[in-house]
């Protein structure tokens, strides 16, 4: 069957049209976003601005057109932090369902972190032992771990990339200026602070093979000298621990304007890569992480493979 999965995100708003059954490889036919950064279009209420919203209309009701031309079978619609942070979410899902006919889900924090990890158990299979799973979003920081495909921990922390770029750094993406030392510490300390009941309930389920996955996992690995994405997705690709803390050294001091010149690193989330970098310093130091594995699949192919689970076998 051909399935489409439209994740409405903080940063983007991303259709994803795979061939697949259940018991098989999904196959990626074909894949359109457009950057909203919607997280960023929370007014000083919290609710979403009406800007930010008919961006979003306009953005879903162009994938489901993209979907129905590819003749999917099955569009699984949801959204994750910037929607589910929003004071007027239910005005906002509302005004996408009347307006195209999308019935958007709001996950959960708990929800992202759980289909992450069945789709990062999936990818690296049993063999892998008792998994440690990390995933930093625009809006949030999902860590979750266990040994089956479902995890024993699951949690969701209000550490995302671009959450923590506009709360905490004031920074934007035509900043010429980097941040100041102090409000980097500032931040790194705050990120310790919510760390702290965290740590102690990952470290009680243990692991045995720590794994990122994420555009910011990614592109962070990308800057400590992992294979460019051209290399396929079959890479294996690694974040340490020691490499991170030399990205995180000098991305500190190049201004947002700048980072984007950086290879692999993204336009439309460039400013956040220093967000980003600081959060997963803090995490993989908390945890007494030296390196990550880089798992190609996250919260998307997870969905995938929760829809195809419940197909009645043929």
């Amino acid at each position: 069957m051909r399935l489409g999965v439209l994740d409405v995100g903080s940063n983007t708003v991303h259709l994803l049209v795979v061939d697949a059954h259940r018991g098989a490889h999904p196959w990626p036919a074909h894949s359109e976003k457009a950057v909203l950064r919607l997280a960023e279009q929370l007014g000083p209420d919290g609710a979403l601005r009406e800007a930010g919203a008919d961006a979003l209309v306009k953005a879903v009701s162009a994938a489901r057109t993209s979907a129905t031309g590819l003749e999917v079978d099955d569009l699984l619609a949801f959204a994750t932090s910037a929607v589910r942070d929003a004071t007027n979410a239910a005005e906002v899902l509302a005004q996408v369902r009347d307006a195209t006919g999308v019935r958007l889900e709001v996950l959960s924090g708990a929800d992202e972190a759980r289909m992450t990890f069945l789709a990062v158990r999936r990818w690296f299979g049993w063999s892998a032992g008792r998994l440690l799973v990390l995933d930093i979003g625009g809006g949030s920081l999902e860590i979750a771990a266990g040994v089956d495909e479902d995890p024993d921990v699951a949690v969701s922390l209000p550490l995302g990339a671009g959450r923590l770029t506009r709360e905490r750094l004031g920074t934007d993406p035509e900043s010429v200026l980097p941040p100041s030392p102090a409000t980097v510490d500032e931040l790194r300390e705050y990120v310790d602070g919510l760390l702290d009941p965290v740590v102690d309930r990952m470290t009680e389920v243990g692991w045995e093979r720590p794994v990122a996955t994420s555009k910011t996992f990614r592109t962070l690995a990308r800057l400590a000298g992992a294979a460019p994405s051209g290399a396929g997705l079959w890479a294996r690709r690694k974040l340490t621990r020691s490499g991170l803390r030399q990205v995180l050294g000098f991305i500190r001091h190049i201004p947002p304007a700048q980072l984007v010149e950086l290879e692999g690193v993204s336009a439309g989330r460039a400013h956040q890569v220093l967000a980003g970098a600081v959060v997963a310093e803090s995490v993989m130091r908390r945890l007494g992480v030296d390196s990550l594995d880089i798992c190609p699949w996250a919260l998307r192919e997870g969905v995938i493979l929760n829809r195809l689970d419940k197909l009645t076998p043929v």
